[in-house]
Protein backbone atom coordinates (compact mmCIF):
# COMPACT_ATOMS: atom_id res chain seq x y z
CA UNK A 1 0.00 0.00 0.00
CA UNK A 2 1.25 4.06 -0.47
CA UNK A 3 2.31 5.60 2.11
CA UNK A 4 -0.53 7.37 4.21
CA UNK A 5 0.34 11.28 4.16
CA UNK A 6 0.60 12.68 7.47
CA UNK A 7 -2.76 14.96 8.25
CA UNK A 8 -2.38 18.66 8.31
CA UNK A 9 -4.49 21.26 8.64
CA UNK A 10 -5.13 23.88 6.76
CA UNK A 11 -5.62 27.56 9.12
CA UNK A 12 -4.05 29.97 6.65
CA UNK A 13 -7.03 32.26 5.58
CA UNK A 14 -4.88 33.18 2.16
CA UNK A 15 -4.32 29.18 1.37
CA UNK A 16 -8.27 28.19 1.77
CA UNK A 17 -8.96 31.17 -0.26
CA UNK A 18 -6.32 29.34 -2.92
CA UNK A 19 -8.39 26.61 -2.67
CA UNK A 20 -12.02 27.65 -2.69
CA UNK A 21 -11.14 29.39 -6.05
CA UNK A 22 -13.37 27.28 -8.15
CA UNK A 23 -10.77 26.94 -11.42
CA UNK A 24 -7.97 25.73 -9.42
CA UNK A 25 -10.25 22.86 -7.48
CA UNK A 26 -10.99 21.68 -10.80
CA UNK A 27 -6.84 21.79 -11.81
CA UNK A 28 -6.14 20.34 -8.46
CA UNK A 29 -8.74 17.48 -9.15
CA UNK A 30 -7.26 16.65 -12.97
CA UNK A 31 -3.90 16.69 -11.61
CA UNK A 32 -4.87 14.56 -8.58
CA UNK A 33 -6.50 11.92 -11.17
CA UNK A 34 -4.81 12.46 -14.37
CA UNK A 35 -1.41 12.78 -12.81
CA UNK A 36 1.44 15.47 -13.81
CA UNK A 37 0.33 17.50 -16.48
CA UNK A 38 1.86 21.04 -17.83
CA UNK A 39 -0.41 24.28 -17.56
CA UNK A 40 -0.67 23.90 -21.44
CA UNK A 41 -2.16 19.88 -20.98
CA UNK A 42 -4.91 21.38 -18.22
CA UNK A 43 -6.04 24.29 -19.85
CA UNK A 44 -6.85 21.75 -22.94
CA UNK A 45 -7.99 19.45 -20.52
CA UNK A 46 -10.00 21.77 -18.73
CA UNK A 47 -11.16 24.47 -21.72
CA UNK A 48 -8.97 27.26 -19.94
CA UNK A 49 -6.75 29.68 -20.76
CA UNK A 50 -2.95 28.69 -20.71
CA UNK A 51 -1.67 31.82 -18.96
CA UNK A 52 -4.90 31.84 -16.89
CA UNK A 53 -3.96 27.83 -15.86
CA UNK A 54 0.00 28.93 -15.20
CA UNK A 55 -1.18 31.36 -12.72
CA UNK A 56 -3.55 28.78 -11.05
CA UNK A 57 -0.77 26.38 -10.32
CA UNK A 58 2.10 29.36 -9.14
CA UNK A 59 -1.15 30.14 -6.62
CA UNK A 60 -1.91 26.35 -5.36
CA UNK A 61 2.03 25.93 -5.08
CA UNK A 62 2.13 29.04 -3.23
CA UNK A 63 0.19 27.17 -0.51
CA UNK A 64 2.27 23.86 -1.51
CA UNK A 65 -0.55 22.35 -2.47
CA UNK A 66 0.88 20.94 -6.12
CA UNK A 67 4.46 20.95 -6.96
CA UNK A 68 6.83 20.91 -9.97
CA UNK A 69 7.87 17.37 -11.11
CA UNK A 70 10.30 15.63 -13.86
CA UNK A 71 8.73 16.33 -17.04
CA UNK A 72 8.09 13.51 -19.13
CA UNK A 73 9.06 15.08 -22.63
CA UNK A 74 12.55 16.32 -23.42
CA UNK A 75 11.45 19.74 -23.80
CA UNK A 76 11.88 22.12 -21.24
CA UNK A 77 8.68 22.38 -20.05
CA UNK A 78 7.33 23.37 -15.97
CA UNK A 79 5.34 19.85 -14.99
CA UNK A 80 3.21 20.13 -12.16
CA UNK A 81 1.84 17.25 -9.86
CA UNK A 82 -0.81 17.28 -6.82
CA UNK A 83 1.02 17.20 -3.16
CA UNK A 84 -0.37 14.01 -1.66
CA UNK A 85 -1.73 15.26 1.46
CA UNK A 86 -4.51 14.54 3.92
CA UNK A 87 -5.50 17.81 4.32
CA UNK A 88 -7.90 18.53 7.18
CA UNK A 89 -9.64 22.05 7.62
CA UNK A 90 -10.58 23.97 11.37
CA UNK A 91 -13.73 22.47 13.07
CA UNK A 92 -16.68 25.73 12.40
CA UNK A 93 -16.19 26.20 15.82
CA UNK A 94 -12.67 27.30 15.66
CA UNK A 95 -13.00 28.98 12.47
CA UNK A 96 -13.32 33.56 12.44
CA UNK A 97 -16.26 34.30 10.47
CA UNK A 98 -14.00 35.33 7.22
CA UNK A 99 -12.86 31.91 7.45
CA UNK A 100 -16.38 30.32 7.24
CA UNK A 101 -17.69 32.76 4.05
CA UNK A 102 -14.11 30.64 2.44
CA UNK A 103 -15.19 27.56 3.95
CA UNK A 104 -18.95 27.80 2.61
CA UNK A 105 -17.74 29.01 -0.97
CA UNK A 106 -15.05 25.73 -1.19
CA UNK A 107 -17.23 23.48 0.20
CA UNK A 108 -20.36 24.85 -2.52
CA UNK A 109 -18.31 24.32 -5.22
CA UNK A 110 -16.89 21.59 -3.95
CA UNK A 111 -20.17 19.74 -3.67
CA UNK A 112 -21.74 21.16 -6.52
CA UNK A 113 -18.45 19.80 -8.88
CA UNK A 114 -19.10 15.91 -7.02
CA UNK A 115 -22.86 15.89 -7.59
CA UNK A 116 -22.20 17.00 -11.06
CA UNK A 117 -19.14 14.30 -11.79
CA UNK A 118 -21.74 11.66 -10.23
CA UNK A 119 -24.16 12.62 -12.35
CA UNK A 120 -22.79 12.68 -15.42
CA UNK A 121 -20.86 9.13 -14.84
CA UNK A 122 -24.13 7.11 -13.57
CA UNK A 123 -25.66 8.55 -16.69
CA UNK A 124 -23.24 6.67 -19.28
CA UNK A 125 -22.62 4.12 -17.24
CA UNK A 126 -23.80 0.51 -17.54
CA UNK A 127 -22.12 -1.19 -14.83
CA UNK A 128 -22.34 -2.01 -11.59
CA UNK A 129 -19.57 0.02 -9.76
CA UNK A 130 -21.86 3.51 -8.82
CA UNK A 131 -22.81 2.85 -4.94
CA UNK A 132 -24.55 5.03 -3.19
CA UNK A 133 -25.97 5.33 -0.13
CA UNK A 134 -27.97 7.02 2.71
CA UNK A 135 -28.62 6.24 6.53
CA UNK A 136 -28.90 7.70 9.67
CA UNK A 137 -26.81 6.99 12.68
CA UNK A 138 -27.33 8.59 16.37
CA UNK A 139 -23.72 10.08 17.73
CA UNK A 140 -22.34 12.14 20.21
CA UNK A 141 -19.65 14.93 18.51
CA UNK A 142 -16.75 12.77 19.91
CA UNK A 143 -18.20 9.76 18.67
CA UNK A 144 -19.03 11.14 14.81
CA UNK A 145 -15.23 12.04 15.66
CA UNK A 146 -13.84 8.87 15.86
CA UNK A 147 -16.50 7.66 13.20
CA UNK A 148 -14.66 10.11 10.88
CA UNK A 149 -10.60 9.13 11.71
CA UNK A 150 -11.80 5.56 11.00
CA UNK A 151 -13.40 6.53 7.99
CA UNK A 152 -10.06 7.68 6.96
CA UNK A 153 -8.15 5.06 8.25
CA UNK A 154 -10.64 2.73 6.03
CA UNK A 155 -9.54 5.29 2.50
CA UNK A 156 -5.96 4.99 3.66
CA UNK A 157 -5.96 0.83 4.09
CA UNK A 158 -6.78 1.08 0.26
CA UNK A 159 -4.80 3.63 -0.97
CA UNK A 160 -1.73 2.38 -3.85
CA UNK A 161 0.54 3.55 -5.07
CA UNK A 162 0.50 3.58 -9.13
CA UNK A 163 3.31 0.00 -8.73
CA UNK A 164 0.83 -1.43 -6.49
CA UNK A 165 -2.31 -1.21 -8.74
CA UNK A 166 -3.69 -4.06 -9.75
CA UNK A 167 -4.67 -4.71 -13.23
CA UNK A 168 -8.18 -3.55 -14.11
CA UNK A 169 -8.74 -1.49 -10.99
CA UNK A 170 -10.17 1.93 -11.58
CA UNK A 171 -10.21 5.67 -9.29
CA UNK A 172 -13.09 5.41 -7.01
CA UNK A 173 -14.32 8.82 -6.11
CA UNK A 174 -15.84 8.43 -2.34
CA UNK A 175 -17.12 11.25 -0.47
CA UNK A 176 -18.26 11.69 3.16
CA UNK A 177 -20.86 14.01 4.18
CA UNK A 178 -22.28 13.80 7.74
CA UNK A 179 -24.04 16.59 9.80
CA UNK A 180 -26.55 16.28 11.97
CA UNK A 181 -30.54 16.08 11.59
CA UNK A 182 -32.54 19.59 12.55
CA UNK A 183 -34.27 19.56 15.37
CA UNK A 184 -37.07 17.52 15.90
CA UNK A 185 -40.14 20.22 17.08
CA UNK A 186 -41.86 17.68 18.97
CA UNK A 187 -38.40 17.54 21.15
CA UNK A 188 -38.92 21.59 21.97
CA UNK A 189 -42.33 20.97 24.01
Amino acid sequence: MAQTPRATEVVELAALKALAQPRRQQILQELALGGPATAAILARSLRLNTGATSYHLRELARYGFVEETEGQSPRRERWWRAVPADRRFPPRSRQTPEMRLVMDELNHHAYAADVELFERLQRASTTDDFVYSRSEITLTETELGAFFEEYIGLLNRYKRSPDQTPPGARTVHTRLMAFPAPPNPEDAS
